[in-house]
């Protein structure tokens, strides 16, 4: 059994304030397995309404979470934020969290398992696999995401299910020492066509539940954010940029 000691959480925020004490709330009850703690990193990509207010105010009512928010000057992208917030990590192994409400943090220990095992250092979670709740949504959304995980995958020589997932953990080391460009929806998959080329990659996914949401409801990623992620598909696995 491998130990871990921390696990380094990082959530980017952009105009998250009405629900962003919800998945903080989450996060606080969260029992990881073994013991192993949390670093909660936020960072605030220049939100335009209340969310940097609204953490603050959270971490004042909640001083045992030690919860760290980092700000950027003017709004760069959620990959940006990515960036910002895996610089900062501390922790052993590193995972992303949407501010949404559209992951569950609780299947974190679903992640960690293979890491623990002493199978991965590099997991994946997958939406479309497994017998997890999954919402109904768009159909042209699954099936763009169904086309770009294939492209992706005759690039980088994988088979994975979900590469556009959120959940993506990672052994620290791992994730510091990939050379990240892109600044907003392409981080998925640059880091996938990077991540594949790292020496004795152990990369497994797992089955994870989804609780999508509707434009109405705050989704923000469009049909332009596809196209983009073709376009890196083809630099970062063709090209190897």
């Amino acid at each position: 059994m491998v130990k871990l000691d921390t696990l380094s959480i990082v959530i980017p925020v952009y105009n998250e304030a009405r629900t962003i004490h919800q998945i903080l709330d989450l996060l606080r009850e969260l029992e990881l397995v073994n013991g192993i703690k949390k670093e909660i990193i936020l960072v605030n990509d220049c939100s335009t309404d209340a969310s940097a207010a609204t953490i603050r105010a959270y971490a004042a009512q909640h001083p045992t979470m030690g919860l760290r928010l980092l700000e950027h000057a003017v709004n760069q992208g959620k990959g940006a934020a990515l960036h910002t917030g895996i610089r900062e990590a501390t922790g052993d192994y590193v995972i992303v969290q949407d501010a949404d409400l559209e992951y569950d943090p609780e299947e974190y220990n679903l992640l960690l398992k293979p890491v623990l095992k002493g199978f991965a250092n590099v997991v994946f979670g997958s939406r479309f696999m497994g017998g997890n709740p999954h919402r109904i949504l768009f159909f042209w959304h699954s099936i763009g995401n169904a086309m770009l995980t294939f492209l992706s995958n005759m690039f980088t020589d994988l088979n994975l299910t979900d590469m556009e997932t959120c959940y993506k953990l990672f052994r620290r080391d791992i994730i510091q020492g990939l050379s990240l460009q892109e600044k907003r929806f392409g981080f998925e998959p640059e880091v996938t066509a990077k991540v594949a080329r790292v020496p004795d990659l152990k990369l497994y996914e797992v089955g994870i539940s989804y609780y999508g949401r509707t434009y109405a409801e705050g989704k923000k990623i469009g049909w332009r954010d596809g196209f983009r992620a073709i376009y890196c598909i083809i630099k970062y696995g063709l090209l190897k940029a």
